[in-house]
């Protein structure tokens, strides 16, 4: 298999990571499923985009609030006691929503409220689940199980809306929030299941927690090249990101279309991700990847920019492709670089501190976003943002050679680094 398949063989061929693999497969359908009916609930219940990207900043806002204490939580507890305790919270409120629905009590307020449950749940979960995988692989293996989380998340984010939007017009959306539900459940199942050793940790969770925090804080301005793919994600998440909160109003506004619309435009999104993916997981090297990052942030900003000029969804579909393609190769090439480079200990903070960045800040661009399309209009407020972005990523581009180095050194060179740095 590994002589086959490259990196993505290497991976698989652990079996307690394949595991893993599978159940969290699972989980992200379910999580697309349920981003997919939250959507198109929220345009039914409301016809607002300034209620889409209020929504959206109700499931994300929790990320910056709790995910960086999270991390540091993380760091001393353990990474999978967090995840079995939010994965089985997260499928609990996935089953109270679907009865809201199914009986017809939901109302936009409690819709908001539910979200935001869900998104303190995956603030509190997100940061485990990422240095999770740390503790499945040898470092070897590291970035094609992370480039392979990856397709599986965007192969989800084709699946999950190609699921979803059909059985919204057979179940409803209460029927696809059921089955979202499950889901999540499997995957707590699968979690139970999995024996793993945890890596020691400092000690007890303590008041300390805020000084960790704090910590983590300077650790990432004092690393130029994390602090620079954190300003890289960050840019993008405010500028581009948000426009796929918006993709419900898009589908009915511009191409007159409804649940079937949005699950095309969400796919195409993740069929252009998912073989992003399998191209970095096949890679399965960190050389060139900081250049890669900066590329990516250029292809995504452009493919945005040009999906906001067409009137075609099946034109659109292919850019928004071209988009989700580059948004992978980003997202995934800023996550590998920071775990190749980060100090062990500063893992999962670190990690967190990404999640705030990359996930957070689209929160807020979703809102001011969503206001600023309810008054110019939704292709002028998602252009100015890709534009913006594209400048950007031109500027990470012309940096990325400086910040390669310490950011793409096997591990060996920078344990070597610290050592000198710490005499």
């Amino acid at each position: 298999m590994s002589a086959m398949f490259g990196g993505i063989g290497r991976a698989l061929s652990h079996r307690i990571y394949r595991d893993y693999w599978m159940g969290n497969a699972v989980s992200s359908i379910g999580r697309w499923m349920w981003r997919t009916a939250l959507g198109w609930l929220t345009w039914e219940l409301t016809r607002s985009t300034s209620w889409l990207g209020i929504i959206a900043f109700a499931e994300a806002a929790p990320l910056v609030g709790f995910t960086v204490f999270a991390g540091a939580i993380a760091d001393r507890t353990g990474y999978f006691r967090i995840l079995r305790a939010t994965q089985f919270a997260t499928g609990c409120v996935a089953g109270l929503f679907a009865a809201l629905v199914l009986t017809g009590l939901i109302t936009i307020d409690l819709v908001l409220l539910l979200v935001f449950a869900h998104g303190v749940l995956e603030a509190v979960g997100y940061p485990s689940r990422m240095a999770a995988v740390h503790a499945l692989v040898p470092r070897r293996d590291l970035s094609p199980a992370i480039a392979l989380g990856s397709i599986t998340f965007n192969g989800a984010r084709i699946v999950g809306p190609a699921i979803a939007g059909p059985l919204i017009l057979v179940l409803g959306v209460g029927g696809v929030l059921v089955i979202s539900a499950a889901a999540f459940f499997l995957f707590y199942a699968v979690l139970r299941a999995i024996r793993v050793e945890e890596p020691r940790h400092e000690g007890a969770v303590s008041r300390h927690v805020v000084s960790d925090v704090g910590h983590g804080i300077r650790y990432m301005i004092r690393e130029r090249g994390i602090l620079y793919l954190m300003l890289l994600a960050g840019a993008t998440g405010l500028l581009i990101r948000p426009y796929i909160e918006l993709l419900p109003a898009y589908s009915a506004q511009v191409f007159a279309r409804g649940p079937d619309g949005l699950a095309i435009l969400l796919s195409a999104i993740g069929i252009g991700a998912m073989c992003a993916g399998i191209w970095v997981a096949q890679r399965g090297r960190t050389r060139g990847l900081t250049n890669i990052v900066a590329i990516g942030a250029i292809g995504m900003g452009g493919a945005v920019l040009v999906f906001t000029a067409v009137d075609s969804i099946w034109v659109a579909a292919v850019v928004l492709a071209v988009s989700g393609g580059s948004m992978l190769v980003n997202n995934v090439g800023s996550q590998t670089l920071i775990q190749n480079a980060v100090d062990p200990r500063m893992r999962a903070r670190m990690l967190s501190l990404f999640v705030v960045i990359s996930w957070g800040l689209p929160a807020i661009g979703a809102v001011a976003m969503g206001w600023l399309a309810s008054i110019i209009g939704i292709r002028p407020a998602v252009a100015g943002g890709s534009a913006l972005a594209v400048l950007l990523g031109v500027w990470a581009w012309r940096v990325a050679p400086r910040l390669a180095p310490p950011l793409e050194a096997i591990p060996a060179v920078l344990s070597e680094r610290r050592r000198d740095a710490a005499q």
